[in-house]
């Protein structure tokens, strides 16, 4: 699941550099917490949301497929 939202926001960004996805596990639950930067934060999450519910629901779908629960967030960057 990680790989494949990894994938997704690569094609996406203007900044491959600056995208991390962090992946915890519990039990049968997985979450990932998606930055990029913030000049692309944008594209990522497109208009209206749709591109980050949009992989939202093929990372519901690879980890039905595992037999697990997922969530995706997207965090907000902080700028100094």
């Amino acid at each position: 699941m990680k790989s494949l939202v990894e994938y997704i926001v690569l094609s996406l960004v203007d900044n491959p550099t600056d995208v991390k996805v962090a992946q915890t596990s519990t039990g049968g639950r997985v979450h990932l917490a998606l930055n990029v930067a913030p000049e692309d934060m944008g594209r990522v999450i497109g208009k209206g949301g749709r591109v980050a519910n949009s992989m939202r629901i093929l990372a519901r779908v690879a980890a039905a497929r595992e037999g697990k629960q997922v969530t995706l967030d997207v965090v907000e960057p902080h700028e100094y």
